[in-house]
Protein backbone atom coordinates (compact mmCIF):
# COMPACT_ATOMS: atom_id res chain seq x y z
CA UNK A 1 0.00 0.00 0.00
CA UNK A 2 1.27 3.17 -0.81
CA UNK A 3 0.68 6.10 2.08
CA UNK A 4 -0.05 9.82 0.31
CA UNK A 5 0.32 12.86 1.98
CA UNK A 6 -2.39 13.34 3.46
CA UNK A 7 -4.49 16.58 3.95
CA UNK A 8 -4.36 17.55 7.91
CA UNK A 9 -6.25 20.80 7.63
CA UNK A 10 -8.86 22.58 5.44
CA UNK A 11 -6.15 24.55 3.57
CA UNK A 12 -2.92 22.72 3.02
CA UNK A 13 -1.93 21.46 0.13
CA UNK A 14 1.92 20.88 0.85
CA UNK A 15 3.43 20.18 3.45
CA UNK A 16 6.98 19.45 5.34
CA UNK A 17 7.99 15.85 7.03
CA UNK A 18 9.25 17.41 10.46
CA UNK A 19 10.24 13.76 12.16
CA UNK A 20 9.38 9.78 10.95
CA UNK A 21 8.35 7.86 14.48
CA UNK A 22 8.47 4.63 12.52
CA UNK A 23 11.81 3.16 10.72
CA UNK A 24 11.87 0.65 7.49
CA UNK A 25 11.11 -2.74 8.72
CA UNK A 26 8.83 -1.50 12.31
CA UNK A 27 5.91 -3.24 12.53
CA UNK A 28 2.97 -0.55 12.76
CA UNK A 29 -0.73 -1.41 14.22
CA UNK A 30 -3.91 1.05 13.77
CA UNK A 31 -3.50 4.08 15.35
CA UNK A 32 0.12 4.01 15.67
CA UNK A 33 1.97 7.76 14.60
CA UNK A 34 3.92 7.01 11.68
CA UNK A 35 5.32 10.81 11.33
CA UNK A 36 4.75 14.36 12.33
CA UNK A 37 4.08 16.90 9.69
CA UNK A 38 4.43 20.35 9.24
CA UNK A 39 1.51 21.70 7.87
CA UNK A 40 0.16 25.18 7.23
CA UNK A 41 -1.29 25.30 10.90
CA UNK A 42 0.44 22.75 12.74
CA UNK A 43 2.90 20.36 13.32
CA UNK A 44 0.34 17.02 13.50
CA UNK A 45 0.86 13.54 13.90
CA UNK A 46 0.18 11.46 10.77
CA UNK A 47 -1.74 7.74 12.25
CA UNK A 48 -1.71 5.06 10.00
CA UNK A 49 -5.25 3.32 9.79
CA UNK A 50 -4.14 -0.29 8.72
CA UNK A 51 -1.71 -2.70 10.27
CA UNK A 52 1.48 -3.98 8.12
CA UNK A 53 4.87 -3.12 8.08
CA UNK A 54 6.55 0.17 7.19
CA UNK A 55 8.60 -0.83 4.09
CA UNK A 56 9.98 2.01 2.45
CA UNK A 57 10.06 5.83 3.39
CA UNK A 58 10.01 7.87 -0.01
CA UNK A 59 9.74 11.30 1.51
CA UNK A 60 13.03 11.36 4.13
CA UNK A 61 13.07 13.15 7.40
CA UNK A 62 13.03 17.05 6.53
CA UNK A 63 11.65 16.76 2.85
CA UNK A 64 10.23 20.61 1.96
CA UNK A 65 6.87 21.66 0.30
CA UNK A 66 5.89 17.89 -0.48
CA UNK A 67 2.41 17.98 -2.05
CA UNK A 68 -1.10 16.78 -0.75
CA UNK A 69 -1.34 13.26 -2.46
CA UNK A 70 2.18 12.48 -3.11
CA UNK A 71 3.93 9.40 -2.30
CA UNK A 72 5.78 9.21 1.16
CA UNK A 73 5.78 5.76 2.15
CA UNK A 74 4.99 2.16 1.10
CA UNK A 75 3.57 -0.68 3.51
CA UNK A 76 3.22 -4.32 2.80
CA UNK A 77 1.09 -6.99 4.77
CA UNK A 78 3.97 -9.72 5.83
CA UNK A 79 7.80 -8.50 6.88
CA UNK A 80 8.43 -10.95 4.09
CA UNK A 81 7.32 -8.61 1.34
CA UNK A 82 9.87 -6.47 2.10
CA UNK A 83 12.56 -8.05 0.25
CA UNK A 84 10.01 -8.52 -3.02
CA UNK A 85 10.20 -4.41 -3.13
CA UNK A 86 11.85 -3.35 -6.18
CA UNK A 87 15.23 -1.77 -5.47
CA UNK A 88 15.10 1.50 -7.74
CA UNK A 89 11.83 2.72 -5.96
CA UNK A 90 12.30 6.75 -6.47
CA UNK A 91 11.82 9.20 -3.43
CA UNK A 92 8.74 11.11 -3.08
CA UNK A 93 10.53 14.42 -3.28
CA UNK A 94 13.04 13.16 -6.24
CA UNK A 95 9.83 11.93 -7.72
CA UNK A 96 8.18 15.49 -7.47
CA UNK A 97 11.27 17.16 -8.94
CA UNK A 98 11.78 14.47 -11.55
CA UNK A 99 8.07 15.33 -12.40
CA UNK A 100 9.02 18.69 -14.02
CA UNK A 101 11.61 16.48 -16.70
CA UNK A 102 8.84 14.47 -17.18
CA UNK A 103 6.93 17.67 -18.23
CA UNK A 104 9.19 18.85 -20.33
CA UNK A 105 10.15 15.74 -22.48
CA UNK A 106 6.77 15.61 -23.18
CA UNK A 107 6.65 18.77 -24.49
CA UNK A 108 9.94 18.51 -26.35
CA UNK A 109 8.00 15.41 -27.99
CA UNK A 110 4.44 17.46 -28.74
CA UNK A 111 6.53 20.18 -30.65
CA UNK A 112 8.13 17.47 -33.11
CA UNK A 113 11.44 17.39 -31.11
CA UNK A 114 12.67 13.92 -30.30
CA UNK A 115 16.34 15.44 -28.37
CA UNK A 116 16.61 13.90 -25.02
CA UNK A 117 17.64 17.17 -22.57
CA UNK A 118 21.57 16.50 -21.08
CA UNK A 119 20.00 16.69 -17.49
CA UNK A 120 18.24 14.92 -15.41
CA UNK A 121 16.96 17.19 -13.32
CA UNK A 122 15.59 21.06 -13.70
CA UNK A 123 15.18 24.04 -11.22
CA UNK A 124 11.44 25.89 -11.76
CA UNK A 125 13.43 28.92 -12.31
CA UNK A 126 15.30 27.10 -15.23
CA UNK A 127 11.57 25.06 -16.66
CA UNK A 128 10.28 28.82 -16.91
CA UNK A 129 12.79 30.12 -18.29
CA UNK A 130 12.86 27.59 -21.09
CA UNK A 131 8.88 28.11 -21.21
CA UNK A 132 9.37 31.79 -21.91
CA UNK A 133 12.15 31.71 -24.26
CA UNK A 134 11.49 28.45 -26.13
CA UNK A 135 15.29 27.38 -25.96
CA UNK A 136 15.94 23.84 -27.13
CA UNK A 137 16.32 21.50 -24.06
CA UNK A 138 19.16 19.40 -25.49
CA UNK A 139 21.11 22.15 -26.51
CA UNK A 140 21.48 23.01 -22.58
CA UNK A 141 24.04 21.45 -20.38
CA UNK A 142 23.56 21.70 -16.09
CA UNK A 143 26.15 22.13 -13.97
CA UNK A 144 23.85 21.69 -10.94
CA UNK A 145 24.53 18.51 -8.58
CA UNK A 146 23.28 14.99 -10.17
CA UNK A 147 22.81 16.75 -12.94
CA UNK A 148 20.79 19.67 -11.79
CA UNK A 149 19.57 22.21 -14.73
CA UNK A 150 20.17 25.73 -12.70
CA UNK A 151 18.65 29.14 -13.99
CA UNK A 152 22.42 30.08 -14.19
CA UNK A 153 22.69 27.30 -16.88
CA UNK A 154 19.85 28.32 -19.00
CA UNK A 155 21.06 31.93 -18.55
CA UNK A 156 24.44 31.93 -20.02
CA UNK A 157 22.94 29.63 -22.69
CA UNK A 158 20.78 32.77 -23.51
CA UNK A 159 23.45 35.38 -23.22
CA UNK A 160 25.85 32.88 -25.63
CA UNK A 161 23.31 33.15 -28.15
CA UNK A 162 22.64 29.65 -27.78
CA UNK A 163 18.84 30.42 -28.04
CA UNK A 164 16.70 30.04 -30.89
CA UNK A 165 16.19 32.89 -33.27
CA UNK A 166 12.95 33.96 -31.95
CA UNK A 167 14.83 35.48 -28.62
CA UNK A 168 14.92 39.28 -29.58
CA UNK A 169 18.31 41.23 -28.66
CA UNK A 170 16.73 43.53 -26.68
CA UNK A 171 15.50 40.54 -24.21
CA UNK A 172 18.98 39.32 -24.41
CA UNK A 173 19.92 42.53 -23.08
CA UNK A 174 17.34 42.65 -20.62
CA UNK A 175 18.82 39.28 -19.22
CA UNK A 176 22.41 40.54 -19.68
CA UNK A 177 21.31 43.64 -17.13
CA UNK A 178 19.66 41.40 -14.61
CA UNK A 179 22.49 39.09 -14.37
CA UNK A 180 25.15 41.19 -15.10
CA UNK A 181 24.51 43.81 -12.31
CA UNK A 182 27.11 43.33 -9.84
CA UNK A 183 30.22 42.82 -12.64
CA UNK A 184 31.81 46.06 -12.89
CA UNK A 185 32.36 47.46 -16.18
CA UNK A 186 34.86 50.29 -17.69
CA UNK A 187 31.65 52.58 -17.29
CA UNK A 188 31.13 51.55 -14.08
CA UNK A 189 33.49 51.54 -11.02
CA UNK A 190 33.83 48.34 -8.79
CA UNK A 191 32.91 50.60 -6.39
CA UNK A 192 29.03 50.45 -7.56
CA UNK A 193 28.87 46.85 -7.77
CA UNK A 194 25.02 46.16 -6.64
CA UNK A 195 26.03 43.86 -2.99
CA UNK A 196 22.33 42.53 -3.04
CA UNK A 197 23.10 39.78 -6.10
CA UNK A 198 26.82 38.57 -4.67
CA UNK A 199 26.05 35.19 -2.31
CA UNK A 200 28.44 36.12 0.03
CA UNK A 201 26.73 39.23 1.54
CA UNK A 202 23.28 37.85 2.21
CA UNK A 203 21.56 34.44 3.60
CA UNK A 204 18.68 33.41 2.44
CA UNK A 205 16.64 32.04 5.50
CA UNK A 206 13.68 29.09 5.41
CA UNK A 207 9.96 29.54 5.79
CA UNK A 208 8.16 27.64 7.54
CA UNK A 209 4.38 26.17 6.38
CA UNK A 210 3.32 28.36 9.29
CA UNK A 211 5.10 31.57 8.59
CA UNK A 212 4.01 31.08 4.61
CA UNK A 213 0.54 31.15 5.87
CA UNK A 214 0.64 34.10 7.93
CA UNK A 215 2.28 36.55 5.65
CA UNK A 216 -0.33 35.36 2.51
CA UNK A 217 -3.42 36.03 4.98
CA UNK A 218 -2.21 39.41 7.04
CA UNK A 219 -1.26 40.31 3.46
CA UNK A 220 -5.10 39.36 2.56
CA UNK A 221 -6.33 41.41 5.62
CA UNK A 222 -4.83 43.95 4.76
CA UNK A 223 -5.20 44.84 0.80
CA UNK A 224 -9.30 43.31 1.46
CA UNK A 225 -10.24 44.22 5.16
CA UNK A 226 -11.02 47.98 5.98
CA UNK A 227 -9.27 48.31 9.00
CA UNK A 228 -11.03 50.93 11.61
CA UNK A 229 -8.48 51.94 14.64
CA UNK A 230 -9.77 53.25 18.12
CA UNK A 231 -7.73 53.55 21.02
CA UNK A 232 -8.16 54.31 24.81
CA UNK A 233 -5.86 54.08 28.03
CA UNK A 234 -6.67 52.31 31.02
CA UNK A 235 -5.67 52.82 34.79
CA UNK A 236 -4.17 48.95 35.78
CA UNK A 237 -3.74 49.91 39.13
CA UNK A 238 -7.48 48.30 40.54
CA UNK A 239 -6.51 44.98 38.31
CA UNK A 240 -2.58 45.03 39.60
CA UNK A 241 -4.31 45.20 43.41
CA UNK A 242 -6.62 42.80 42.30
CA UNK A 243 -4.08 40.50 41.33
CA UNK A 244 -1.97 40.53 44.40
CA UNK A 245 -4.78 40.10 46.49
CA UNK A 246 -6.00 36.48 44.58
CA UNK A 247 -2.14 35.87 45.35
CA UNK A 248 -1.95 36.69 48.73
CA UNK A 249 -5.50 35.85 49.93
CA UNK A 250 -6.28 32.85 47.72
CA UNK A 251 -2.65 31.22 46.38
CA UNK A 252 -4.16 31.66 43.02
CA UNK A 253 -1.53 32.75 40.52
CA UNK A 254 -3.33 34.82 37.19
CA UNK A 255 -1.30 36.88 34.71
CA UNK A 256 -2.51 40.30 33.47
CA UNK A 257 -3.08 38.46 30.15
CA UNK A 258 -5.64 35.99 32.11
CA UNK A 259 -7.26 39.12 33.39
CA UNK A 260 -7.71 41.16 29.97
CA UNK A 261 -9.21 38.19 28.67
CA UNK A 262 -11.93 37.94 31.30
CA UNK A 263 -11.99 42.07 30.85
CA UNK A 264 -12.96 41.74 26.91
CA UNK A 265 -15.18 38.41 27.26
CA UNK A 266 -17.35 39.99 29.57
CA UNK A 267 -17.58 43.36 27.10
CA UNK A 268 -18.48 41.30 24.51
CA UNK A 269 -21.45 39.90 26.36
CA UNK A 270 -22.32 42.92 27.69
CA UNK A 271 -22.15 44.56 23.89
CA UNK A 272 -23.18 41.52 21.50
CA UNK A 273 -23.19 43.12 18.45
CA UNK A 274 -19.36 43.68 18.41
CA UNK A 275 -18.84 39.87 18.77
CA UNK A 276 -19.37 39.18 15.30
CA UNK A 277 -17.96 39.46 11.74
CA UNK A 278 -18.57 39.82 7.94
CA UNK A 279 -20.08 37.70 5.97
CA UNK A 280 -19.42 37.50 2.77
CA UNK A 281 -22.24 35.50 1.08
CA UNK A 282 -24.91 37.82 2.64
CA UNK A 283 -22.68 40.76 2.38
CA UNK A 284 -23.67 41.95 6.16
CA UNK A 285 -22.28 41.11 9.87
CA UNK A 286 -22.87 37.90 11.27
CA UNK A 287 -23.31 37.71 15.07
CA UNK A 288 -21.39 34.59 16.93
CA UNK A 289 -23.53 32.40 19.15
CA UNK A 290 -20.61 32.30 21.51
CA UNK A 291 -17.43 34.27 23.18
CA UNK A 292 -13.90 32.21 21.76
CA UNK A 293 -11.02 34.62 22.34
CA UNK A 294 -8.15 33.75 20.60
CA UNK A 295 -4.86 35.00 22.12
CA UNK A 296 -1.49 35.34 20.36
CA UNK A 297 1.24 32.91 20.92
CA UNK A 298 5.07 33.48 19.29
CA UNK A 299 6.46 29.81 18.52
CA UNK A 300 9.76 29.39 16.72
CA UNK A 301 7.45 28.75 13.64
CA UNK A 302 5.44 31.51 13.51
CA UNK A 303 2.43 33.35 15.45
CA UNK A 304 -0.25 31.21 16.93
CA UNK A 305 -3.65 31.84 18.36
CA UNK A 306 -4.98 29.42 20.22
CA UNK A 307 -8.66 29.95 21.51
CA UNK A 308 -10.05 29.92 24.59
CA UNK A 309 -13.48 29.32 24.07
CA UNK A 310 -16.84 30.33 25.92
CA UNK A 311 -14.46 32.70 27.92
CA UNK A 312 -17.16 35.10 29.50
CA UNK A 313 -18.32 31.56 31.27
CA UNK A 314 -15.06 30.54 32.79
CA UNK A 315 -13.43 31.71 36.20
CA UNK A 316 -10.07 33.23 36.15
CA UNK A 317 -8.69 30.27 37.14
CA UNK A 318 -9.92 28.24 34.40
CA UNK A 319 -8.92 30.88 31.84
CA UNK A 320 -5.06 30.62 33.46
CA UNK A 321 -4.63 27.05 33.77
CA UNK A 322 -6.32 26.94 30.12
CA UNK A 323 -3.85 29.45 28.51
CA UNK A 324 -0.79 27.75 30.51
CA UNK A 325 -1.67 24.55 28.75
CA UNK A 326 -2.59 26.02 25.00
CA UNK A 327 0.42 28.39 25.10
CA UNK A 328 2.84 24.93 25.99
CA UNK A 329 1.23 23.24 23.29
CA UNK A 330 1.65 25.85 20.62
CA UNK A 331 5.15 26.26 21.54
CA UNK A 332 5.22 22.43 20.86
CA UNK A 333 3.85 22.43 17.91
CA UNK A 334 1.07 20.05 19.58
CA UNK A 335 -2.02 22.06 18.76
CA UNK A 336 -5.31 20.36 17.67
CA UNK A 337 -7.03 21.83 14.41
CA UNK A 338 -9.90 22.63 17.17
CA UNK A 339 -7.90 24.27 19.62
CA UNK A 340 -6.32 27.24 17.16
CA UNK A 341 -9.19 27.09 14.25
CA UNK A 342 -11.87 29.23 14.77
CA UNK A 343 -12.64 31.77 17.51
CA UNK A 344 -14.61 35.26 17.49
CA UNK A 345 -12.02 38.12 18.74
CA UNK A 346 -7.89 38.34 18.97
CA UNK A 347 -5.94 39.76 21.44
CA UNK A 348 -2.23 40.38 20.62
CA UNK A 349 -0.14 41.50 24.23
CA UNK A 350 2.94 42.92 24.26
CA UNK A 351 3.22 43.92 27.03
CA UNK A 352 6.23 42.20 28.49
CA UNK A 353 7.83 43.93 26.24
CA UNK A 354 8.90 47.45 25.82
CA UNK A 355 6.25 48.19 23.30
CA UNK A 356 3.76 51.22 24.58
CA UNK A 357 1.26 50.72 21.82
CA UNK A 358 0.66 49.26 18.61
CA UNK A 359 -1.84 48.24 16.04
CA UNK A 360 -2.43 44.81 15.24
CA UNK A 361 -3.78 43.32 11.63
CA UNK A 362 -7.07 41.67 12.17
CA UNK A 363 -7.51 38.34 11.60
CA UNK A 364 -9.69 37.01 9.08
CA UNK A 365 -12.73 36.22 9.58
CA UNK A 366 -12.23 37.90 12.65
CA UNK A 367 -13.82 41.71 12.75
CA UNK A 368 -11.49 42.00 15.33
CA UNK A 369 -8.22 42.39 17.64
CA UNK A 370 -7.35 43.68 20.45
CA UNK A 371 -3.24 44.74 20.49
CA UNK A 372 -2.54 45.93 24.21
CA UNK A 373 0.56 47.30 25.53
CA UNK A 374 2.65 48.14 28.52
CA UNK A 375 1.88 49.62 32.00
CA UNK A 376 3.39 52.99 32.63
CA UNK A 377 3.29 55.03 35.47
CA UNK A 378 2.48 58.66 34.82
CA UNK A 379 1.84 61.16 37.21
CA UNK A 380 -2.03 63.16 36.69
CA UNK A 381 -4.37 64.83 38.80
CA UNK A 382 -6.32 62.92 41.11
CA UNK A 383 -8.80 63.21 43.94
CA UNK A 384 -7.75 62.53 46.90
CA UNK A 385 -8.43 60.66 50.19
CA UNK A 386 -11.25 63.27 50.81
CA UNK A 387 -13.60 62.76 47.74
CA UNK A 388 -16.25 64.67 49.23
CA UNK A 389 -13.99 67.88 48.54
CA UNK A 390 -13.46 67.36 45.64
CA UNK A 391 -10.06 68.48 45.69
CA UNK A 392 -7.51 67.27 43.33
CA UNK A 393 -4.11 66.68 43.87
CA UNK A 394 -0.77 65.05 41.57
CA UNK A 395 -0.47 61.29 41.92
CA UNK A 396 1.39 58.20 40.42
CA UNK A 397 -1.14 56.07 38.17
CA UNK A 398 -0.03 53.06 36.15
CA UNK A 399 -2.02 53.76 32.85
CA UNK A 400 -1.92 50.71 29.99
CA UNK A 401 -2.61 51.33 26.20
CA UNK A 402 -5.26 49.77 24.21
CA UNK A 403 -6.13 49.87 20.36
CA UNK A 404 -8.74 48.23 18.69
CA UNK A 405 -8.52 47.22 15.09
CA UNK A 406 -12.16 46.57 13.59
CA UNK A 407 -13.40 45.59 10.38
CA UNK A 408 -15.25 48.82 9.52
CA UNK A 409 -17.92 47.14 7.33
CA UNK A 410 -18.75 45.56 10.67
CA UNK A 411 -17.83 48.16 13.20
CA UNK A 412 -18.55 51.68 13.05
CA UNK A 413 -17.01 54.60 15.53
CA UNK A 414 -20.06 54.24 17.31
CA UNK A 415 -19.89 50.57 18.24
CA UNK A 416 -16.24 50.48 18.55
CA UNK A 417 -16.59 53.76 21.32
CA UNK A 418 -18.99 51.58 23.16
CA UNK A 419 -17.61 48.27 22.92
CA UNK A 420 -14.54 50.06 24.82
CA UNK A 421 -16.63 51.85 26.81
CA UNK A 422 -17.49 48.67 28.36
CA UNK A 423 -14.12 47.39 28.69
CA UNK A 424 -12.91 50.31 30.10
CA UNK A 425 -16.21 49.59 32.97
CA UNK A 426 -14.36 46.40 33.44
CA UNK A 427 -11.08 47.69 34.30
CA UNK A 428 -12.22 50.52 36.74
CA UNK A 429 -14.47 48.10 38.49
CA UNK A 430 -12.08 45.19 38.38
CA UNK A 431 -14.80 42.93 40.89
CA UNK A 432 -17.21 42.94 37.98
CA UNK A 433 -14.98 39.62 36.01
CA UNK A 434 -16.66 37.60 39.50
CA UNK A 435 -19.91 37.94 39.04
Amino acid sequence: MVLEMPALSPTMNQGNIAKWRKKEGDKIDVGDVLCEIETDKATLEFETLEEGFLAKILAPEGSKDVLVGQPIAITVEDLDEIKNLPADIPKGVEAKQDKSIQDLTHDVKHEGRSEKPNFSRISPSARLLISEYGLEPSSLKASGPRGTLLKGDVLAAIMSGGGPPGISESSQEKISGSTHTSQPTSHTPPQSATPLLDKDTHEDLPNTQIRKVIAKRLLESKQSTPHLYLSTDVILDPLLAFRNELKEQHNLKVSVNDIVIKAVALALRNVPEANAYWNNEKGEPSLCDSVDISIAVATDKGLMTPIIRNADQKTLSAISLEVKELAENARAGKLKPNEFQGGTFSISNLGMFPVDHFCAIINPPQACILAVGRGNKVVEPVVGSDESSGIEKPGVVTRMSLKLSADHRVFDGQLGGKFLSSLASNFSDIRRLLL
